[in-house]
């Protein structure tokens, strides 16, 4: 049905450089005259609600209730009415928006749009997360630097959208929401796919640097109760032993010192990885990041042991260890295998400190033995990293078509009326579980409010 779709069969010139042509019959207009701004106040007793790049709008879940600041006085908060546009006026260039799905309350920083009778908030929500559009509101936006910048309303109200007809634009809507559930089904599957290919990964890998690669050689009892036996030959240390820890290197940067740099050369590590590019660096060398804190401390649903080399910035979301001895890659192995379940404190934030991190117990190869156990299992899972590869390949191509998808139908590029009117009825997907943790609530960055 998808590959069916043709254009319409008339254009017309916009008049918006960013926009081009549209179908013949769909008019421009200020979203002014679109949307009204809602300012109400005063309804301490509705739910909270937040907007994040992921999930647009949603109820907020009180199970993140450490990560962020709630007003005490919810009265002061804004009311939305279900099917309201709101959003984060600080990263709405970013497409962190959505509609309301109740009557709720959003943080006193954001923008709360009412649709006006006869538009679609859905339609238009699509349209102001592509990424012309999301370009064109970062040139609206007004700010010191560009992480800072925000969309007001008073700039809000004078971008010009293209407007359907409003039966044409829930037609749009019904089409996205079907083609979407498809091409998220379709990486869930990829994803659960990779999900064993990884534990299948990680098993020959844990099986190396618990048991070593000789099946017969003479074991001893390694004091460890969760590790058992180990081979007679092996030594067992503590992190502390292993390791000098670096943390008192580190220096976290802001998203305003971040935003206000140019050449952005050297990769800026966080808890769980590369979260963006500096103007510096802090170190040169190869080391070991283990994350401090955060939910992927019991989760696991991204590596923890993560070796960054060359030249890199480290904030003081991770722990840095430079090896005293060995090879960093058989380490970097063995503290992946580790449950840190045991030593991580916090309930609503989990952590992993510095003396808990250190004082944990490992069994280590001799070297030369450690370098035969990377070139083995690198060897072993070759085969494995390979397919994993590929499917996230087919993960990213099937993101970009729908990326691609959206902003075509959106734009009236492709015509789906007929291809909408055939759909059956369906349950809309759930939210997707593949994206990037990039698309966390972003409330804690609006002007100390959050919603």
């Amino acid at each position: 049905m998808i590959d069916g779709l043709k254009p319409y069969a008339e254009y017309r010139d916009s008049g918006l450089p960013w926009l081009g042509r549209v179908p013949a019959h769909w008019l421009t207009a200020r979203n002014g005259s679109l949307f009204g701004q809602r300012s109400q106040t005063g309804y301490a007793e509705l739910p909270i609600l937040e907007v994040s790049l992921k999930t647009g709008v949603q109820v907020r879940s009180f199970g993140h209730a450490g990560r962020k600041q709630i007003m005490s006085d919810l009265g002061k908060y804004k009311r939305a009415v279900e099917g309201d546009l709101a959003y984060n006026t600080m990263r709405m260039w970013q497409g962190a928006l959505g509609v309301c799905p109740v009557d709720g309350l959003v943080s006193p920083a954001y923008v709360v749009a009412r649709p006006y009778p006869g538009v679609d908030a859905r339609y238009f929500a699509a349209l102001f997360r592509t990424g012309n559009y999301m370009a064109e509101i970062d040139s609206a936006s007004r700010g010191i630097v560009k992480d800072r910048n925000r969309l007001y309303w008073d700039q809000f109200k004078q971008m010009q959208s293209p407007c359907p007809p409003v039966a044409e634009e829930a037609a749009i809507v019904r089409f996205l929401d079907w083609a979407n559930g498809r091409l998220e089904r379709a990486i869930r599957a990829k994803r659960k796919v990779i999900a064993l290919l990884n534990e299948q990964k990680q098993a020959i890998i844990h099986r190396a640097v618990t048991r070593g690669l000789d099946p017969g050689a003479p074991r001893k009892p390694s004091g460890i109760p969760w590790l058992g036996d180990i081979p007679q030959h092996w030594e067992v240390s503590r992190l502390k032993n292993e390791f000098r820890c670096l943390n008192t290197q580190r220096v976290p940067l802001n998203s305003v010192e971040r935003g206000a740099m140019t050449s952005r050369t050297y990769d800026y590590y966080g808890a769980s990885g590369v979260i963006d590019k500096v103007d510096d660096y802090l170190f040169d060398d190869d080391l070991l990041l283990i994350a401090e804190d955060g939910a992927n401390l019991v989760l696991r649903n991204l590596p923890l042991a993560i070796i960054a080399r060359g030249k890199f910035w480290v904030n003081n979301h991770a722990h840095i260890l430079k090896p005293r001895r060995g090879s960093i890659v058989y380490l970097a192995h063995v503290l992946e295998t580790l449950n840190y379940k045991p030593w991580i404190s916090g309930a609503a934030q989990p952590k992993l400190t510095q003396d808990r991190l250190m004082s944990i117990s490992i069994a280590v190869a001799p070297s030369d033995e450690q370098d035969a156990i990377v070139q083995k299992t690198s060897e072993q899972t070759r085969p494995l990293v390979a397919a994993i590869s590929r499917l996230e390949r087919e993960i990213e191509l099937l993101r970009e078509y729908r990326t691609r998808l959206v902003a075509d139908v959106v734009t009236g590029k492709l015509d789906v009326r007929e291809a909408a009117a055939r759909l059956p009825d369906e349950t809309a997907p759930d939210v997707a579980e593949d994206e990037a943790d990039m698309a966390e609530e972003l409330g804690s960055e609006t002007d100390g409010a959050v919603a």
